[in-house]
């Protein structure tokens, strides 16, 4: 029981947050983000939430300096729309594995042009 409500958090988190970052957030700095991801410790106490940032690295590191700094703003709006005893403590974490699945296809994309090559 406790594993599946940790679940529905989870998702719940990430609608939400993903929500508050394309419509409440108002820094015409913030890029094109995605929240991949979010993981809720057990006790629903803490969660990590995993974002994904598009552009080039200049208006990443922008986008991400804003997203630190609106950490407050999104744990107290989550905490307006959820339904718990104690809004989770929310740290963001940077999710990097388009970037690291595009580096892989673009390797194996010159390993086919090198055989095809000889």
């Amino acid at each position: 029981m406790g594993q599946l409500r940790a679940e529905k958090v989870q998702e719940f988190i990430k609608q939400e947050l993903s929500k508050i970052i394309l419509t409440d957030l108002k820094d015409p700095r913030v890029g094109f983000v995605t929240v991949t991801k979010v993981d809720v410790t057990g006790d629903l106490r803490s969660a990590k939430a995993y974002i994904s940032l598009m552009g080039s690295d200049e208006q990443k590191a922008t986008s991400w300096q804003v997203l630190q700094k609106a950490v407050g703003f999104f744990r107290s709006e989550i905490g307006k729309r959820i339904n718990l005893r104690f809004t989770p403590e929310l740290s963001l974490q940077l999710d990097e594995t388009l970037e690291y699945s595009d580096h892989i296809q673009k390797l194996l994309t010159k390993i086919r042009e090198d055989e095809a090559g000889r």
